[in-house]
């Protein structure tokens, strides 16, 4: 058998996953895919089978470790990239329904010819940016579970992300290094966007053993009118 196939099952196996041979499939059939387009356009600095794997998919399911996605239907991915972390969420937990948001077209297409290739139900890939997104109703307070892995800094996130969230959802935010400095600085932004800090969780990625930090916002109001700012401001003026 494939070793990285059995260091995989085992790795999710340690967080009570189990793996079918679909799901081994779609990994697989993602990993082909993100490399065959990576050579036309940037998706991942990351190429190598088994950190691909590790950094990539491993990393994006280990937000089910900490938030029980057995009790979330709805999911928004905001700023995706190459789908991380929404699709090996959705390959690993089928029954979600995934929004994605990415402000460039390229990924977008991207994205779409993989939710053909991986037989994917369920599965919205939306080209816009997020401050736009956020406006339209079918969009805005919606969504049990927000996220965003690697885009920007926590004080800029929440503008992107918790318009997009429910009353009493939750936004979680995918980060490396230890947030204390941009939870900090995120304050005012999380009391404008109405959100409150519920946990902080820190793991380390296997095999390279690198820090890992999912925070984790409930959203306890409805967004106001105001926000989020006309796209670009949110970057360029942060709430702090």
């Amino acid at each position: 058998m494939d070793q990285l196939k059995i260091t995989f099952t085992e790795l999710l196996a340690s967080w009570q996953l189990s793996l079918s041979e679909r799901q081994w499939s779609q990994f697989e059939r993602y990993y082909q895919e993100l490399v065959a387009w990576n050579e036309k356009m940037n998706l991942t600095a990351i190429t190598d089978r088994e950190q691909v794997f590790v950094k990539h998919f491993f990393d994006s399911i280990s937000l089910s470790f900490f938030v029980p996605l057995g009790n979330v239907q709805t999911i928004a991915d905001i700023g995706s990239g190459a789908g991380f972390p929404s699709i090996p969420l959705k390959i690993m937990f089928p029954h979600l329904k995934v929004t994605i948001v990415d402000s460039l077209n390229k990924r977008i297409s991207f994205l779409q010819a993989l939710v053909g290739e991986l037989e994917l139900d369920g599965v919205s890939c939306i080209h816009g940016r997020a401050e736009d997104v956020a406006r339209m109703k079918e969009h805005r307070d919606r969504y049990d579970l927000v996220t965003a892995r690697a885009v920007a800094r926590l004080s800029v996130l929440n503008e992107f992300c918790l318009p997009f969230v429910k009353t009493d959802g939750l936004f979680a935010a995918m980060k490396g290094a230890d947030p204390a400095e941009e939870l900090a600085e995120a304050k005012y932004s999380l009391r404008e966007l109405k959100g409150e800090l519920e946990l902080t969780h820190r793991f380390e990625l296997p095999i390279e053993q690198s820090s890992r930090h999912i925070i984790i916002i409930r959203k306890k109001a409805a967004t106001p009118a105001k926000y989020p700012r006309k796209a670009g401001t949110p970057l360029k003026q942060p709430l702090v």
